[in-house]
This record gives structure tokens, sequence and C-alpha cells, in this order.
């Protein structure tokens, strides 16, 4: 099968001093370039076929393992077109979601789409017959994952879809999916999940915030990265890899589809994010089912914590922006200061080598502490909240801490993206959100008797390699 030999830097990707450092990727790093890295690179920037020789892979390999590149991979030849079979999982749906459903996916029969399961997960009372599909019934209720893993028993082609039935695939949703497995070493392709329009304040603040919408931008899916996870409403994988990897967790009811992408990443498969394919879902219909989801989100935090020890830290920042928000939260701005300071220094000093190193310094340690403090506060009006209560109850000090956390970067957030919601409406919804999934975690870490969930990780800071 052709190997992919196109791609594109991500959109944090920056060439610094005299073209022979780049910058960026997730977690940052700073990489410093041969003269042949160097010409491979400026290959890469024109959107040249990259030559497929050993010393162009393993740096291209360190590239995409590093989320600095990504594929823009061909579409396949029709004569390396790989069949697909579409699982749908189903709880008491309605019968025309699933009509809809499954003559989206008949469009697709071109692109190598070779028959639709859907695997009834107990409802009650049974779905009926679907034309165009399979209609596979369990009898016992386990939950989503457990429904997938039913349908990919069955399952004989090289690749399957999974789509959840309230999901709308629109048009060519497949295609440019399923060029991506041009690669080997790719195991799972996922589409953007956008939430449908609707003129709803939920719909319209889902439009904003949905959990499931990753963005624009295309990733490497991992753990502790930009795009640490991808959704189980739509995702195309490869058969073999799955089952190697045991398939879905069926004890999980919630957070399967990011312990499945986890350990596909752990046995050194590749995980992708391609938003030039968009599918919409449709968000909860009430504040209370919408409320539930972000907690029952929430939940799955400290199982999947127990399960990828170090992968869920709710904020990741340096040791250093950490002291430094810490001083200025604690009312000494003068000793937070004199951290971001001393930081800076220390960063000059180990990219001295660097052409204009010192301005590198002060740039990246700067967007650093800004970032790290949008982190922290997140962290502690969403993970954090209870204990962030308890404090303000007994401190002042830590009232005005948790005030701020609170309201600036939801405001900020408002001010730059002026949604129809108004301020008060969207700031309270964003409050909402984000104590469901905190209470969700608490409740989560509570039952696995575990902490893990909860715990920072303190060691992130901009990588050096060449």
């Amino acid at each position: 099968m052709a190997v992919v030999v196109r791609y594109k830097f991500d959109t944090s990707v920056r060439r610094a001093g005299d073209g022979t450092v780049l910058i960026g990727g997730s977690p940052l790093k700073l990489l410093r370039l041969t003269s042949k890295g160097g010409e491979l690179v400026d290959s890469i920037e024109r959107g040249d076929e990259v030559p497929s020789n050993a010393g162009n892979n393993t740096l291209i390999n360190r590239l995409l393992d590093g989320g600095v590149v990504h594929p823009r991979p061909d579409p396949l030849p029709t004569s390396e077109a790989l069949a697909v079979t579409v699982v749908i999982p189903a709880f008491n749906t309605q019968a025309a979601d699933l009509n809809r459903l499954v003559q989206q996916c008949q469009t697709q029969a071109a692109n190598g789409l070779a028959a639709v399961l859907i695997v009834d997960d107990a409802s009650q009372p049974p779905l009926g017959a679907i034309a165009g599909a399979t209609m596979i019934r369990r009898e016992t209720n386990g939950g989503p994952g457990a429904a997938r893993s039913t349908g990919l028993a069955l399952v004989t082609t090289p690749l399957v879809a999974f789509i959840d039935a309230d999901v709308d695939l629109g048009s060519n949703w497949l295609q440019p999916l399923l060029d991506h497995f041009a690669n080997d070493r790719v195991a799972l392709v996922a589409p953007r999940v956008a939430s449908m329009p609707g003129a709803s304040l939920l719909e319209q603040y889902e439009m904003l915030h949905s959990p499931l919408d990753l963005g624009p931008n295309p990733a490497r899916v991992r753990a502790g990265t930009r795009v640490s996870y991808v959704p189980s409403a739509a995702l195309v994988c490869r058969v073999n890899a799955l089952r190697e990897v045991g398939g879905f967790d069926t004890a999980m009811r919630v957070g399967e589809d990011v312990d499945l992408v986890w350990r596909l990443d752990e046995a050194a498969y590749s995980v992708r994010f391609e938003p030039a394919v968009t599918v919409t879902h449709r968000p909860r219909s009430s504040l209370k089912a919408w409320a539930k989801q972000r907690f029952d989100y929430g939940t799955s935090a400290a199982p999947l914590a127990r399960r990828h020890a170090g992968s869920l830290a709710p904020v990741r920042v340096s040791g250093w922006s950490a002291a430094t928000w810490l001083a200025i939260a604690t009312g000494f701005p003068i000793v937070g200061g004199l951290i971001a300071v001393t930081t800076t220094a220390l960063l000059a000093r180990k990219l001295r080598t660097i052409p204009d190193g010192t301005r590198e310094a002060i740039r990246l340690a700067g967007l650093g502490h800004v970032f790290a403090g949008r982190s922290l506060a997140s962290a502690v009006i969403r993970a954090w909240w209870p204990l962030a209560a308890l404090a303000a109850l007994v401190s002042k000090r830590a009232r005005y801490a948790v005030l701020a956390a609170a309201l600036v970067p939801a405001s900020f957030d408002w001010v730059n993206k002026r949604p129809s919601i108004g301020p008060l409406r969207y700031v309270a919804l964003r409050l909402l959100d984000d104590m469901a999934y905190g209470a969700g975690l608490t409740a989560g870490a509570l039952r696995e008797r575990s902490a893990d969930a909860l715990m920072p990780d303190f060691t992130s800071w901009p990588r050096t390699k060449k």
C-alpha cells in the first residue's frame, strides 16, 4: 500500500532564528535542525512530496509523533480501497433517526462501505427492522461500548466505522478518513463532531463549547496533548488493531472511547483527528439532561486515571508557572514577578546556543505563564471547585482568587467570540458546565478511592531536541 508523502505543519509551528529551529507541536517542543533536516522542512513548507528513505522517515515519524506535522494523504486508488462495515449502537432510538443514518451510510458504497450493522442494546420494546441494515439484538443493556463490541465481533472487513445514532453524517464523510489508512501505522481516524445548529440557549452554547467538538485543526491524538482524545460519536478504525488491543472496555459506560484511543497509542499505533470532515451531533434537549451528561463525563476521569497513570492530569504547566501564579493569588505579586523573571533567565541560558535565544526565551516564558494562568484558573473552577469552594469559605483572599478564576477567563472568552448569547447567560452556562463536570470527577474519585484524576502535572516545559 502506498505511503503518505505530503505533510503540513501544525498551526502552532514556526521557524525561529535563522530557520534552523522549529518551535511548536504538542506538548511544545523546540527542535534544532541539521542541514538535511532543514532541507526536509523546506520541502514540507513548499508542499512537495517527501522522498522516502531511512533518514527522512525517521525525522518525519518524530515530527508526526510530536504533533509538529500532519499528513496530507492523497486519495487512495480504487485498487487499494479498503472495505468498511458501519456499526451503529442503539438504545430506544427513533426509527426515523436510524433510517436517516442508514441512508447516509449507503451513499458511501462507492467508497468501500460494505455493510451496516445496528446493535439494539436491549431497547424496550425491541427496535424494528431498518431497510439496508442488519439488526443485532442484545438481551442485556451493556452501554455503548458493549454494543460496539458486539458489532465488532461480527465485522469481517478490514475497517469498521462506529457511528452514534444521533449523528448526522452529511455527504462525502468517509473517503477523506479512509485516505489516512494508506499508512499502516494508522489505527483510528476521527472527523470533527460539531453540535447541530439550533435556536435554543443550549444549542447556541453547544455550538461554541461542545465537548465533542475538538476544533478546526488536524492533530495527532495522544494523552496530555492539545487533542488528547476523540469521541466515539464517529470513528473509523482498523479492525486488526482494535482486536489486538482488546477493543472497547465493556466495563466502562463512559470514557470507553478515551480508553481505547490511549491503548492504541500505547501500542504504538497512530490515532488521527481529521477536521476536513465534519459531522454533526444532536445536543441534549434539556438543561437537566445536559448537566447530567457533563457529570457523567466527569465520572470517567478517575477510572481512566487508574487505567492510564499520569495521563489525565487536570492541568499541565511547569512548576515555575504554578509557583508564579500561586504567589500572585496569595497576595505576593512581586514574588510572582521575580519567579517569572528567574524562569526567563534560566530558559535564556538553556537557549543560548540558538540564534536570538534570549528573545525566544522571553517569548516562550511569557506565553507559557499566560497560558498556565488560564489553565490553572480552569482547573480551579472545573476539577478542583469543591476544594476551591471550601477554601473560599474560610479565606477572603481565596474568595477573590476563585471569583477571578470563575469570571475573568469566561468573560474574555465571550468578548473574543461575541456569541449570540448574552454575557451573563454565557458565563453562567460556562460555570455550570465546569461545575457539573467537576462534581462528576469528584464523585468518580470517591467511588474509585483515588485522587489520581485530581493531581496536577507540574513538569511541562518547552523541550529541546536535535
